[in-house]
């Protein structure tokens, strides 16, 4: 209830134009959902079925102006063929011990948060995120969210931050050791991830967005099959064509 008595109804707003940092020179925008608290686990999942997405407690999905190269995708799971690049990346990670863990402050994730973005994302700003603003990215959330935690005998490799929808799980954010160059963390994850929904019973992983025309998004239709949203009905989209031989196989797992 508002002040005043009302009941609160969930708004949609545009955010003004901002830099977009996926495409250059170009202006993006978002629609945002507001107010954040409405947004439970059930309201969540039906605004991922319309391209929303979350960082923290702030709901989204992009609104550019004169733009439409955000897909929204996601993979049914229980259709998924691994290709042999991303079955090699299952079996040399095999060794890792996995943890669901609730959103709880650890100062190794934390420590490893900032070497990651320091190393991978250095000068993109989040290379100097503090305490407060990890934990308001990564540990807050108004749904029904948990961390997996990788771990081998030397300490923890990864951590990934996943939400659980009604028909599948989001995966949000991943960050991952970043002195092991060429480990293919993100690839496993993926295919970690895609049998945790199995397990679960739940139809389809969520990806966030891809982006054909971006190096660092165009990767996501490699697992297929794959379904984005586009205009306005989820279908199957074409496979991305294999890194060329020597390229570099350090996959990031952002989500937009």
């Amino acid at each position: 209830m508002n002040p005043r008595g009302h009941t609160l109804q969930l708004q949609f707003y545009a955010t003004t134009s901002y830099p977009c940092s996926y495409l250059p020179e170009r202006m993006a925008r978002s629609q945002v959902a507001v107010p954040s608290e409405l947004i439970d686990a059930r309201t969540y999942s039906q605004l991922v079925l319309h391209g929303f997405r979350r960082s923290g407690q702030f709901v989204y999905r992009p609104h550019c102006d004169h733009c439409q190269a955000c897909v929204p995708v996601r993979i049914p799971v229980a259709d998924f063929v691994a290709d042999r690049s991303q079955r090699r990346a299952q079996k040399q990670h095999g060794n890792l011990r996995t943890r669901l863990l609730g959103l709880e402050y650890s100062e190794a994730h934390f420590q490893l948060y900032q070497r990651y973005q320091l190393i991978r994302h250095a000068g993109g700003g989040m290379d100097q995120d503090n305490r407060e603003q990890y934990e308001n990215f990564i540990l807050k959330s108004n749904v029904a969210s948990f961390l997996a935690e990788f771990r081998d005998d030397t300490g923890v490799r990864m951590v990934s931050l996943i939400d659980q929808l009604d028909d599948g799980l989001s995966s949000v954010y991943t960050f991952y050791d970043p002195d092991m160059t060429g480990a293919s963390y993100g690839v496993f994850n993926i295919l970690w991830q895609v049998g945790l929904a199995k397990q679960l019973g739940l139809p389809y992983l969520y990806l966030g967005y891809w982006i054909e025309d971006c190096r660092k998004m165009a990767y996501k239709t490699r697992y297929q099959p794959m379904e984005g949203l586009v205009n306005g009905e989820w279908q199957r989209l074409p496979a991305a064509p294999a890194p060329a031989p020597g390229g570099n196989k350090v996959i990031p797992l952002h989500q937009k």
